[in-house]
Formats: structure tokens, sequence, C-alpha cells
């Protein structure tokens, strides 16, 4: 990797390696970092947190007008099948197999 990189990770926290991103960030190795997903969730690695060069979002990747209109949609169906007692959209795949019941 080149010196003073800049690194976004928006997809899983788990692809980045903390400690090793604030070892880089301390040496200039990484420039600047923006995360919007963590390693440790709901933990924050306190080096990241203490850098000036470490932009951290709550899982802002998904706030568009778009996006949150679409969850609300895919939410209000799968509220309204559980109703009915019709297979959700999205179960929790822990969960894919069960019928929900309202009682």
């Amino acid at each position: 990797m080149k010196d003073g990189v800049i690194i976004v990770n928006t997809a899983r926290g788990a692809v980045i390696d903390e400690d090793a991103l604030a070892e880089a960030l301390d040496s200039g190795k990484v420039a600047s970092v923006g995360l919007d997903v963590y390693e440790h969730e709901p933990q924050i690695n306190d080096r990241l947190l203490k850098n000036e060069r470490a932009l951290l979002v709550p899982h802002l990747g998904t706030h568009t007008v778009e996006t949150l209109t679409k969850m609300e949609v895919c939410a209000m169906e799968n509220a309204r099948r559980a109703v009915l007692g019709e297979p959700l959209l999205t179960p929790v795949p822990e969960h894919a197999g069960l019928q929900p019941t309202i009682s």
C-alpha cells in the first residue's frame, strides 16, 4: 500500500483490523480514514476515536431519501404479511422457517 492513502469502509467492520489501522494512522502510512462500520460494534477503537484524521459516523451510509423510503416500504410490507400470516420478505436468517403469529 502506498504511503498517505485514504481508507473508507462502509461495508463490514470485520474487513479492517482497527488496531493495525490506528497504528497506520499514527505512523502516517494512512493519511485519513472514514468509517461507517466498526470491527467490534458497539465498541469503537479508542485510538480511532481520539485521532483527528478519523471520521467516524454511526451507520449513515444508508441514510438517503431513496434508501429510507425503500426500507419503510419493506417494513410496512413485512408488517402486513405478519398480520396476515404470510411469509415475510426479509426474515432474520435464524428464524426464516418460522411463521409469524400475532396474538
